[in-house]
């Protein structure tokens, strides 16, 4: 017996379709309770593929500062549980930049995130200091959002996520300048990378694998002083190579 299409089934209920004149002789309330029938299995359908597509986003964590007395006047970092960021300067920015968080520096952000109950609670102190930007801490996982903003804070969990972030921006920001500089200021490669070393030597850069790729064209290229490459292939290699901890 042959079968007739998922989608011959459907269109049975719309009129002008084939089936539509044979459903007509099927008595009215056993009609009106097939096709109602099938419009909520499809329904059902939608409904459980959404929730199945909501589901598999990773928890999230989103970062906003907004100083006008800086540059740039406003950051948006977003990091999900699986370590994916992405930095945004201004509200409007078209060319966001993605980077790639390591195992241990995402656990580290969503530990702390746990701590503070997700921004289920206010962080703000009572404190009076100088205004250093508006803040705000955004937790999304599914259905279940929570944010909140602050000047200055002095929960010493807080402290530690805002310069996880300011140490995201910070990173992000030495990747464009050095990129920058490779394409229009070869002369201002060198001191690119001179700020970069200092960076890393004070630990304030994340995802250090993103720079590689970068590092290796500089120290490959003979567009840059030898200085300059000299220097991207020293950084490359330890960063490659880390140096162990006294005692490893």
């Amino acid at each position: 017996m042959r079968r007739s299409s998922p989608v011959a089934r459907r269109s049975s209920c719309r009129p002008g379709s084939p089936g539509f004149a044979a459903s007509l002789r099927e008595p009215s309330s056993d009609r009106r309770a097939t096709c109602d029938g099938r419009r909520a299995s499809v329904l059902g359908l939608l409904l459980l593929t959404a929730a199945a597509l909501s589901a598999a986003d990773p928890p999230k964590i989103t970062f906003t500062k907004a100083f006008p007395a800086s540059v740039p006047d406003y950051v948006e970092i977003t990091v999900d549980k699986e370590g994916h960021g992405v930095y945004k300067e201004g509200k409007t920015d078209d060319s966001p930049m993605d980077f790639q968080l390591a195992a241990a520096e995402t656990e580290a952000v969503f530990d702390l995130a746990a701590k503070l109950d997700h921004f289920s609670k206010p962080l703000e102190s009572p404190l009076k200091v100088a205004f250093m930007g508006d803040k705000t801490f955004r937790w999304e996982n599914g259905s279940e959002k929570h944010e909140v903003k602050f000047n200055y804070s002095a929960r010493p969990e807080a402290q530690q996520l805002w310069d996880w972030f300011e140490r995201m921006e910070e990173t992000e920001q030495r990747f464009a300048l050095l990129d920058s500089a490779t394409h229009f200021d070869r002369l201002g490669v060198n001191q690119a990378l001179l700020e970069l070393e200092a960076a890393f030597d004070r630990k304030r850069l994340v995802d250090l694998a993103q720079f590689l790729p970068l590092l290796d064209r500089i120290a490959g290229s003979e567009h840059f002083m030898h200085m300059a490459r000299e220097r991207a292939a020293a950084l490359a290699d330890t960063i490659r190579n880390p140096p162990k901890a006294a005692g490893q």
